[in-house]
């Protein structure tokens, strides 16, 4: 790619992400999502925290494992089982480092 292909690419992206924001702006109080809709939003941060968490948890280099060599898995598991019986954030990642540590210093 050329420099200016590569400044053409850069403006494009940002005048479209200026776009799609500002349609949300240009219309104000005026613009009232249906209650649908709405409920539906509030399931969107859910569903892109699963779509980046979910890949990086399974992927490896040697493909998707759900073998006890992917150690993020096991200690995100963990996590999770630590988090659903305490409420506790610090003792969430707490419990993962110490799963994953003792995976990886095991392994």
């Amino acid at each position: 790619m050329s420099t200016l292909q590569i400044w053409l690419a850069i403006l494009g992206m940002g005048v479209v992400t200026a776009v799609t924001r500002a349609l949300f702006l240009a219309g104000g109080e005026r613009m009232v999502l249906p209650p649908r809709v709405q409920r539906v939003l509030r399931y969107a941060p859910a569903a892109a925290l699963a779509g980046v968490v979910v890949p990086d948890l399974l992927v490896t280099p040697a493909g998707i494992s759900l073998g006890l060599s992917n150690h993020a898995l096991w200690a995100s598991a963990a996590g999770l089982a630590y988090y659903l019986w305490r409420r506790g954030m610090m003792g969430t990642i707490v419990i993962g480092m110490l799963v994953f540590t003792v995976l990886r210093l095991a392994a």
